[in-house]
């Protein structure tokens, strides 16, 4: 589990310890948040180890695919959550953070999915989820480098899905507005959730346990589930 270690990847640790999978929780700076994770799934009755790993760096992830092969012998579900939520603006002259988005969202899960792809493949059946946003379908302004990235692990997500079947099977969950950034006022919280369908804001369980769902769905793969409370449908009837 890439980005396991706090918001709406601790909610997917977390699901998935209730389903009774050992966790192994990577994380790359969040070590404090990561060790807290590990010893909630623990108290779930569960094993839970944790792994530091810049995603992004392709020797550090086959390292880690190594160690992960060496202290737990195999893998049955991946999920890739880690991502870095930065805003930009095109044009620009800042392409630090245009190399560094696209470095872990797409270059990290592509890393960790090819050298774990072998521990995954060992299994009679094995999941990986991927986790994008409705950036996919919908631009936002002053996100390029996030919505591209996510993008492309959208593509990735339907071409592992091809060249990993039957053994693997890889889907992805489209989160909507299922936890504010601690910065977000009342009224942009109002706003958000206004542009749904529901009228109201989620959980981070409830990308939790779409991850869930995948991970369990034997005849589903290629696929994406939005858990958006509609918002990508309103986004749309507002347009048209």
């Amino acid at each position: 589990m890439t980005g396991g270690a706090h918001r709406v990847g601790k909610a997917i640790t977390l699901e998935l310890a209730r389903a009774g999978a050992d966790v192994i929780v990577l994380y790359n700076s969040s070590g404090e948040a990561a060790v807290g994770t590990a010893r909630e799934a623990e108290a779930l009755g569960v094993a839970a180890k944790i792994v530091q790993c810049d995603v992004a760096d392709v020797k550090a992830v086959q390292q880690m695919a190594k160690d992960v092969r060496a202290q737990s012998g195999r893998l049955s579900v991946l999920v890739n959550s880690a991502d870095w939520f930065a805003q930009d603006a095109f044009p620009t002259e800042d392409y630090e953070t245009w190399r560094r988005v696209l470095d872990i969202t797409v270059h990290g899960s592509f890393y960790v999915c090819n050298e774990l792809a072998p521990l995954l493949l060992e299994q009679p059946q094995a999941a990986i989820v991927n986790i994008v946003d409705i950036s996919v379908w919908h631009a936002w302004p002053g996100f390029t480098a996030h919505a591209v990235a996510k993008s492309g692990l959208l593509a990735l997500t339907r071409q592992m899905a091809l060249e990993l079947a039957p053994t693997v099977r890889v889907n992805a969950v489209a989160p909507g507005p299922v936890m504010p950034m601690p910065h977000y006022s009342e009224e942009r919280l109002r706003r958000s959730s206004e542009r749904t369908l529901m009228k109201r804001w989620g959980e981070p369980e409830d990308a939790a346990k779409a991850v869930r769902f995948l991970a369990e769905s034997d005849y589903v793969t290629g696929e994406v589930v939005r858990v958006d409370g509609g918002e990508l449908i309103a986004m749309r009837s507002r347009s048209g």
